[in-house]
């Protein structure tokens, strides 16, 4: 296991985290905010990111999650976080102190691999070794046209960028030059998925596993198969989560998450870490309350019980 990943996981083998953007404009209260800003769905309200950024880093959660995606496509309907990757890594490692800075996850095909290599040793670097660089192959075919790349060579690409990044572009520099900055420690790096790649071929390459949301019985499996392959391997993964202020709330299960009060959340989060899963990002984008009252209030009643 990447040293790393004990600093995410801890002692207890679990933790919790927080997928940005930190908004709520999901919910019904977020869709008439949006409606009165004309802002189209998908396009979330940063005002008050670096804010929540900061809180959430103060408060203790071991991660924060932020996506890829270079074009808003009204028919994927998610802008994420808007700003570009490194360039929000970059500021965020400026804001923020212990907290861990994920992607989830970087689609290395888009992007030149040399200045890909630079951009992360960058961050890792400007964070302080706190960079977890997940990467994908991409799922959004609209781009690729735009970037001149071919989607359906995307694997290959996918390969020859991971392999970039693992030797740090050992032997391939012209003689005498080098990329700098220069990490000492080889960069943590999670798989979206598949990313176009076999199960072992993932296993053996990459450091973790970012699964996609699913119910415990969903996770049950893909833990499984990430065992097979990957051994002891860190297993990530994330809830759309609508925490009620009422915290006897049962779990009302939806696509990719659910609505519940903070004790079904913990019993949910216990399911999870009892599977193999070790460590889970929160998604708030549906969130009827207040972003900043709901992480408080996971901070104090539900890291505890983790952290």
């Amino acid at each position: 296991m990447h040293p790393r990943f004990s600093r995410l996981i801890g002692e207890s083998g679990f933790s919790i985290g927080l997928e940005l953007p930190l908004d709520n404009d999901w919910s019904s209260s977020g869709r008439r905010l949006a409606e009165q800003q004309q802002r189209p769905f998908g396009i979330p309200d940063i005002r008050r990111h670096a804010a929540l950024a900061r809180q959430a880093d103060q408060s203790g959660f071991r991660a924060l999650w932020i996506r890829d995606v270079p074009l808003y496509d009204p028919a994927f309907g998610d802008a994420a976080q808007v700003y570009e990757t490194f360039s929000y890594l970059g500021y965020l490692a400026g804001i923020t102190q212990d907290i861990l800075l994920g992607t989830a996850a970087v689609v290395l095909p888009l992007r030149q691999p040399w200045l890909t290599l630079k951009a992360a040793n960058s961050i890792d670097e400007l964070s302080d070794g706190r960079l977890l660089l997940g990467v994908a192959s991409g799922d959004r075919p609209i781009e690729y046209p735009l970037f001149g790349k071919d989607f359906e060579q995307r694997g290959a690409a996918f390969r020859d960028a991971v392999e970039l990044i693992r030797t740090q572009g050992q032997g391939q520099l012209p003689q005498g030059t080098r990329l700098l900055p220069e990490v000492q420690q080889a960069l943590p790096m999670l798989v979206a998925g598949l990313s176009q790649q076999s199960p072992a071929w993932v296993g053996e390459h990459m450091d973790g596993w970012l699964s996609y949301p699913g119910t415990p019985d969903e996770h049950r499996r893909r833990v499984g198969l990430w065992r097979e392959v990957a051994g002891d391997k860190p297993y990530v993964s994330f809830i759309h989560l609508d925490l009620d202020a009422n915290p006897h709330a049962p779990l009302q299960r939806v696509h990719f998450g659910g609505r519940c009060g903070r004790l079904a959340l913990i019993d949910e989060l216990q399911t999870l870490q009892g599977l193999g899963v070790q460590h889970i990002g929160l998604h708030l984008r549906r969130s009827e309350r207040d972003v900043s009252e709901v992480i408080g209030e996971l901070a104090e009643h539900v890291l505890p019980m983790f952290h």
